[in-house]
């Protein structure tokens, strides 16, 4: 029997021994964000000694900045820096404001401050949360990935509860590389929070993690210009097929940048050199068609990523679709993906609620092979009146309790 014809979905997206110390480089791109690529490292209770053992494994020559992140007590002074400047022959410095970030080169959060970064800058302001609510990993780790997008690498160490979980989500989904310590953690629910997130791409004793962002350092991908030095268009065509192939959807009008990114991040993971290397690779491995697709596709770390647009329909699409309608009449909203379903909805709703209860349903066409999600959308829990009557005639009925 012939085989089924598959449908095929077009995407477009709009817009050992210790190194003499190096000498510090700083690089910067045009508009203030740094080149150098940044590595965020995180940790809690037991971080110190996780912290001792990545830093003595790190060559000192790597050309990438280090920023240490540990939860402090804000009343006390840190000696995280004289402690540390015992493992690494790289100058370590404790972080202030609008400090500019250099390559081979270590930073450290002080206590009572939220860190974050900007314009290739450490950005100091108060601490204002209360204990027990302070995310310092995560509010670092997310600004990282805003500012430096694909060149931001992210690393939780030992540590209780879950900062650094979400920092982690934004870096992958920026197209960064994450990490995650093992078991060897003295306390674990940090590194274990963020592996079962799963936006982990390596999960490594603290030696191996720095071994690895050795590595790492050296391939074009993170280095200034890798870019640049790596096009090859007819492995990139070669990688795109075997997607479609595998997948249903075709790629090709999708974003050339990022579409580059995500396949020379895989092709990275996998200690690959290049696209012809990682294509030969893809074409043996099934698997890894599946881990590109998922990689490929953007995923949405936080609502109204695109407030200019959702404001529009707040104000002009929404009053168009509602006005002289009654909150019975149907209004249907079809997004391609579901992430924008949730935007739009909750645009929506305040006008939706205006006049009581509204039977009103937005829905989503999710990608191929993906979860399919639904959403309703009406002014109270229970929808309108009629939705009400229709659930109760399909509910099964129940044998009374004995």
């Amino acid at each position: 029997m012939a085989a089924k014809k598959r449908k095929v979905l077009r995407l477009t997206r709009m817009h050992a021994s210790a190194p003499a110390r190096p000498e510090p480089v700083s690089d910067s791109s045009s508009n203030g964000v740094s080149l150098i690529p940044i590595v965020a490292i995180g940790a809690s209770a037991g971080g110190l000694d996780a912290f001792t053992q990545l830093l003595r494994a790190l060559p000192a020559d790597t050309g990438l900045a280090f920023v240490l992140i540990q939860h402090l007590d804000p009343t006390h002074p840190s000696m995280l820096v004289d402690i540390l400047s015992r493992a690494t022959v790289m100058p370590i410095d404790e972080a202030g404001n609008h400090m500019r970030v250099e390559a081979n080169h270590v930073y450290v959060i002080p206590p009572g401050v939220t860190m974050s970064m900007a314009e290739g800058m450490l950005q100091l302001s108060p601490r204002t949360e209360p204990r027990g609510h302070h995310r310092p990993i995560d509010h670092f780790l997310r600004s990282l990935a805003e500012a430096q997008g694909h060149r931001s690498i992210g690393v939780i160490l030992s540590g209780t509860a879950t900062d650094g979980t979400l920092g982690l989500e934004a870096i992958k989904a920026e197209g960064g590389i994450t990490f995650a310590q093992d078991d060897t953690a003295q306390h674990k629910s940090m590194p274990q929070s963020a592996v079962a997130a799963g936006c982990v791409d390596f999960v490594l004793p603290p030696s191996q993690i720095a071994q690895e962002i050795a590595r790492i350092s050296r391939h074009p991908f993170v280095a200034p210009g890798g870019e640049e030095r790596l096009p090859d268009e007819p492995a990139q065509e070669r990688i795109l097929e075997l997607l479609r192939v595998g997948s249903g959807v075709d790629f090709t009008s999708y974003k050339r940048n990022t579409l580059y990114r995500r396949i020379i991040r895989r092709a990275v993971l996998h200690k690959l050199e290049g696209l012809t290397d990682y294509a030969r690779f893809l074409q043996g491995n099934p698997g890894e068609v599946d881990a590109l697709y998922r990689d490929v596709l953007i995923s949405v770390t936080s609502f109204f990523r695109n407030p200019d647009a959702f404001e529009v329909f707040k104000t002009r699409v929404f009053p168009m679709l509602t006005k002289d309608r009654s909150r019975h009449d149907p209004v249907r909203i079809w997004s391609i993906g579901c992430a924008p379903l949730w935007n739009l909805s909750i645009s929506g709703l305040p006008r939706w609620s205006l006049n009581g209860p509204s039977g009103r349903r937005a829905r989503a066409t999710p990608m191929p092979r993906s979860a399919r999600y639904r959403t309703r959308c009406s002014g109270t829990r229970g929808g309108s009146a009629g939705s009400r009557r229709r659930r109760r005639r399909r509910r099964p009925a129940t044998t009374p309790r004995r």
